[in-house]
């Protein structure tokens, strides 16, 4: 059984500001223009949902008291339809807990010039209603998106997508639980961090699970669900013939179906959309899981390697947001450099664990060894990233907050690895190599990484501030001293946000 869509059952309400001041009629007009609006935004991926026009304190303060205990609302739109008084809106901004997006449109896209008269300008003034709104906003502090320009601009219909994926990222990340099996490997800082505070500042909860525990569930495959799952390998895979029934490594690609069905069984009873594992830690199974990982991920499932429970909660959410959209989410590592000056490229892998979902061409299934863990040789996807743009994002436990490291770069045609049987991506970092790799080491970021070619970097801006959490971004324009500069405003920054 997949995962259920992250969009499944979920709704943005679109909300009007307006008051009695001009009269029934003009309200009326409002209320026609404003569902007119809220039309337009039917192709995006969450459905957007027309809630009846706001005049005063008490009916706004109820409204986001309804969002917010509305599991189905991700998202609130909200435009000033005509002049809107903000102080009435400050109870309700006060109480919402749901993710605002504050649009600065209007019905109109060219004016009638030779019709305009002051009951049209009554009417049609979010050029300035809107303005009342965006300051009390910020006299507030409240987290926003402001998206400026008519519904029917592509533009701006793709800004509120992006906005919409950040809202669903973010519910994930409020419901999401995640299952860790053993513990983090000995010695290594980054994997650390604190889940206490993942609880509090993204909603996702961490918890533990012995290897065993996993080794049990595995256990429990029967020989008819390992024949079925056999059959989808084949069907969905090369597979290379001493795995094929009859092959002399048959064996062990049964082993891996096995792992895959135990492991997708413990965590839909658990209800778990994110998990990791430790190659120093594998009890009774028979190899490291990669085949079931790497289809795992591929269905949009968070993991994170060596127990890296921060990674594996990026996955999730990066899949959630990519969801209908070309490409996937994938754990990713920085392994090795090509420094031809002037063509320098990143070879990025992991020993088994990256998601088919980077590309678009049918995977080899493979066996050979791998000389960590002590385990019996695993069975593993073989594959290369697609060409084109790419993200790739960290996540850091800097003491007092969390901080996302991302990096925009570009997937590119890899040359032929015959002797490196795994999933991997080759790439070119913006705004080139040099930069890119001193701000990422300046950033303190992570080896491990989650990298997307399906969303691009406004999905993670509009993520990060939705969580409230800081975002340092690699891309073109970005100079190593700027970027240093950037860190050290936002370590003041969210220290003082936090209080005292």
């Amino acid at each position: 059984m997949a995962l259920k869509s992250a969009f499944e059952g979920k709704t943005i309400w679109f909300v009007t500001g307006s008051q009695h001041l001009y009269g029934e009629e003009t309200l009326r007009q409002v209320a026609e223009q404003s569902q007119a609006i809220a039309a337009q935004l039917a192709g995006l991926p969450v459905s957007v949902e027309w809630k009846p026009v706001l005049t005063g304190t008490e009916e706004i303060k109820r409204l986001a008291l309804d969002a917010n205990s509305d599991d189905s609302v991700i998202g609130i739109i909200a435009w000033m339809h005509t002049f809107s008084p903000a102080k009435m809106w400050i109870t309700g901004l006060d109480l919402l807990r749901k993710p605002l997006l504050h649009l600065h449109t209007q019905a109109n896209v060219e004016l009638p010039w030779d019709e305009i008269d002051f009951d049209f300008m009554n009417l049609n003034q979010a050029a300035h209603g809107d303005r009342e709104f965006g300051y009390i906003q910020t006299r507030l502090g409240v987290a926003r998106k402001t998206v400026v320009g008519h519904v029917s601009n592509p533009a701006v219909q793709q800004q509120i997508e992006d906005w919409q994926r950040a809202c669903v990222g973010w519910n994930v990340a409020q419901n999401l639980k995640l299952a860790r099996f053993g513990d983090n490997m000995r010695f290594v800082a980054v994997t650390e961090g604190d889940k206490t505070e993942a609880e509090l500042r993204l909603g996702v909860q961490v918890n533990t699970w012995g290897i065993n525990d996993l080794a049990d569930a595995v256990d429990t495959a029967t020989e008819e669900q390992v024949d079925a799952l056999i059959e989808e390998y084949i069907a969905t895979y090369d597979v290379v013939p001493e795995l094929l029934p009859g092959g002399e490594r048959h064996q062990s690609l049964r082993d891996g179906a096995a792992i895959e069905i135990g492991l997708r069984s413990f965590l839909e009873g658990g209800g778990f959309e994110a998990f990791t594992d430790t190659f120093e830690d594998l009890g009774r199974l028979q190899q490291l899981p990669g085949l079931a990982v790497q289809r795992l991920m591929a269905e949009g499932y968070g993991f994170g390697a060596e127990g890296d429970w921060k990674t594996a909660i990026l996955i999730r959410v990066a899949a959630a947001m990519g969801e209908g959209l070309p490409g996937g989410a994938s754990l990713m590592e920085d392994y090795t450099y090509d420094l031809i000056e002037g063509d320098e490229k990143i070879l990025g892998a992991h020993m088994l664990e990256v998601s088919p979902s980077l590309s678009s061409k049918r995977a080899r299934l493979e066996i050979h060894p791998l000389g960590i863990g002590g385990k019996e040789d695993p069975v593993r996807l073989v594959f290369t990233a697609d060409p084109g743009p790419a993200l790739v994002v960290a996540m850091t436990d800097m003491r007092e907050r969390f901080r996302l490291t991302a990096n925009v770069v570009e997937n590119v045609e890899a040359p032929d690895l015959p002797k490196l049987p795994v999933g991997r991506a080759v790439w070119k970092p913006q705004p080139d190599f040099s930069t890119s790799a001193a701000c990422w080491l300046a950033a303190g970021a992570t080896h491990h990484t989650v990298m997307t070619n399906a969303v691009g970097i406004e999905v993670f801006r509009d993520f990060a501030e939705i969580a409230g959490i800081e975002l340092a971004v690699i891309e073109d324009g970005v100079t190593v001293r700027s970027f240093q500069q950037e860190l050290r405003w936002n370590q003041a920054y969210f220290r003082l946000a936090q209080g005292m």
